[in-house]
């Protein structure tokens, strides 16, 4: 028998190194042959135990046990805290909601008219969410809209997406980019869109306004993409990309002409474009409105104050007219003015600078929101406040010799060597100055009013506070107090004070449209309206569903008999008085002239307030020319052109009001 000698390595495991076996033996096992050394001649003590350590398996599974413990953590959190969260955005990628937008109501005149319309208007978003994340890509689709739009430049875009935070609620959201696209350029944009992930072209409406007046645009205002404010403000009924009224009739009546939104539940892809509708629910178009303005008065209105400025190389007026029986308003200028279509399209930053830096300020409306000092116009309210306090009485005269002094101090009548013995309907007609500073502050034995009687009836009257028109912006006015005085200027109140109270001068401010009313309490007989603007609300078909509260807030103001000696003063300043030149008209006028001063520089303004035909009274006419001199040279000019061709005018051939 041969034996091989087989030749081992020294790292080989099954080695036995040479010396270290003092015998072994083979052993058979299952025909294997095992090279086996017992241990118990081994002459070495067993080392197998010693190679586990249990601390470091105690140390194994704790870290396995931590490491399982925040997976499941992890998962609680995502699955059960922020599971509705991830929830939307999963449905966002699949299912989305869109609103589908609601025809915005319409506004007519009283004759039916139509003032405003809804056109077409192309608008363009993002929704960042589809957008690509690769930057490139999203260079890519930046660059093509800027190009397809030329105004907008492409740093502008990422500005805005920058503002959007990846991920969040806020990148399903809209982002506005653009609107009043021209149709050349959002064609090649809709052409594009399928390459164009996240980018939406979509069709709005613009308001469109029909301006018979320019100075329609102080009523009607207009609408504009909604701001970061007004979004805050309104929550969740509006989104970045809606319109919403600015001002004027549009922003006091946005409740009612927005309408509601309907909703589109759709399927969509993995670029975010529609694939099918799964539900629709409809929406409600806004109401329509029908307003008091009779726009061919409105027209006429306009240009007789719009020549008259011309002809005194003056820019600035108001005027109204109002029904005194019901409080409507049947025209309202405002002048200078400014075009409202000019903001529905949408003004650059430079044309909204050129109006907002304007020192006429076309913007300003100046029947609601202009505070001056009455002048005279205020004198009926004063005459009806000293009757119905037995401080005078319709026979009551007082010597009028050019004013009264008090000390150092003189009050002088607006003429030199005064009126002579005045009566309440005299000193009206006239305007005698000294007569009210009898009746107002008083004046060696006779009592006058005093200031707190003065204010109590200047506010029974209407003034210090709002009217309730329906024009954002209104006014209060303003009547000064002893406690006023003295807490803003320091100084004491003095008889002077009261004085210039009681003939509209000083700190006394009034708007125009509070003059009007008050002056239709004088013409219907002792009736306070709200003044305003909306006759009757329309459903969107045309159908009436509601109309103006016309019953007065206050009746009775005064006695009919003050009433009626007030009403025979006015009256007496166009027979003889201050306002003669409306003698003319076709009808019986009263009214009453003011001249307000308002600064040591510069020329007083110039009122006039009255009403026609004086026993049966349809039109309640006021107006106002900021620095107009005399009322009676400049501002009675607008009322004789205006009342005169109102009562001439034929029967309107126009659609009946609806």
């Amino acid at each position: 028998m041969i034996f091989v000698k087989k030749q081992f390595k020294r790292n080989d495991p099954f080695v036995i190194q040479q010396g270290s076996v003092k015998s072994a033996k083979l052993k058979k096992s299952g025909g294997i042959d095992w090279l086996e050394e017992p241990a118990s001649r081994s002459g070495r003590k067993d080392t197998v135990g010693k190679s586990f350590d249990a601390n470091k398996i105690f140390r194994i599974n704790l870290f396995f046990l931590l490491f399982i413990g925040l997976i499941l953590a992890r998962a609680a959190w995502l699955q059960i805290v922020k599971g509705g969260y991830y929830y939307e955005l999963a449905e966002g990628n699949r299912i989305r909601v869109e609103r589908q937008e609601a025809k915005r109501g319409v506004i007519y005149d009283r004759f039916g008219r139509p003032l405003v319309r809804n056109s077409a208007n192309f608008l363009l978003y993002f929704v960042p969410s589809d957008m690509p994340k690769d930057k490139l890509q999203q260079k890519a689709i930046i660059e093509k809209v800027s190009n397809n739009l030329g105004n907008l430049k492409a740093g502008d875009i990422v500005d805005l997406l920058a503002k959007v935070k990846p991920g969040s609620l806020d990148s399903y959201q809209p982002l506005f980019i653009a609107d009043n696209i021209d149709y050349d350029n959002a064609m090649k944009l809709y052409l594009e869109s399928d390459n164009l992930p996240g980018v939406v072209l979509t069709n709005r409406t613009r308001r469109e306004y029909n301006l018979y007046s320019l100075s329609l645009s102080h009523l009607l205002g207009y609408t504009g993409k909604i701001n970061d404010a007004e979004l805050v403000k309104f929550g969740r009924e509006y989104l970045p990309i809606d319109y919403i009224g600015k001002s004027g009739l549009e922003n006091f009546w946005e409740n009612e002409m927005k309408g509601l939104n309907g909703k589109k539940q759709i399927e969509v892809d993995a670029l975010g474009k529609e694939k099918k509708i799964i539900n629709q629910e409809a929406g409600q178009d806004g109401h329509n409105l029908v307003l008091s303005l009779d726009i061919e008065l409105q027209k006429k209105m306009e240009e007789s104050v719009i020549n008259q400025l011309k002809k005194l190389n003056l820019n600035k007026a108001c005027a109204i007219a109002e029904d005194p029986n019901n409080g409507e308003i049947l025209a309202m200028v405002s002048f200078p003015a400014f075009n409202n279509n000019d903001f529905a399209r949408g003004v650059t930053q430079a044309e909204y600078d050129q109006l907002a830096n304007n020192p006429d300020r076309p913007l300003f409306n100046r029947c609601v929101s202009g505070e001056y000092p009455s002048g005279s116009t205020i004198k009926p309210v004063v005459a009806a406040a000293a009757l119905e306090e037995g401080v005078i009485n319709e026979s009551t005269a007082v010597l009028s010799n050019g004013g009264i002094r008090i000390n150092q101090w003189f009050f002088p009548d607006w003429k030199a060597g005064g009126h002579g013995a005045t009566n309440v309907k005299r000193a009206l007609a006239e305007s005698v100055n000294t007569f009210f500073y009898y009746i107002g502050g008083g004046y060696q034995s006779f009592a006058g009013l005093g200031l707190d009687r003065l204010v109590k009836y200047e506010k029974m009257f209407g003034l210090d506070a709002q009217t309730g028109i329906d024009l954002p912006n209104e006014a209060n006015g303003f009547l000064p107090t002893k406690e006023w005085k003295l807490k803003t200027k320091g100084e004491s109140w003095y008889i002077g004070d009261t004085y210039h109270v009681a003939i509209g001068q000083g700190d006394i401010l009034v708007t125009p449209l509070q003059v009007a009313n008050y002056t239709a309490v004088f013409a219907n007989g002792g009736s306070l309206y709200r003044p305003h603007l909306i006759r009757l609300i329309l459903d969107s078909q045309d159908q009436p569903i509601g109309e103006a509260d016309s019953k007065p807030i206050k009746a009775n103001i005064a006695s009919a008999k003050t009433i009626e000696i007030v009403r025979a003063g006015m009256r007496q300043a166009v027979t003889d008085g201050s306002a003669r030149s409306l003698q003319s008209v076709p009808v019986s006028v009263a009214g009453k002239t003011g001249t307000a001063q308002w600064s040591s520089t510069k020329p007083t303004h110039a009122w006039f307030t009255g009403w026609a035909p004086y026993d049966q009274p349809r039109l309640v006419i006021t107006i106002l020319i900021e620095s107009g001199g005399e009322g009676s040279s400049t501002a009675v000019p607008i009322a004789n052109e205006v009342l005169t061709w109102y009562f001439n005018r034929q029967t309107a051939t126009s659609t009946p009001a609806k």
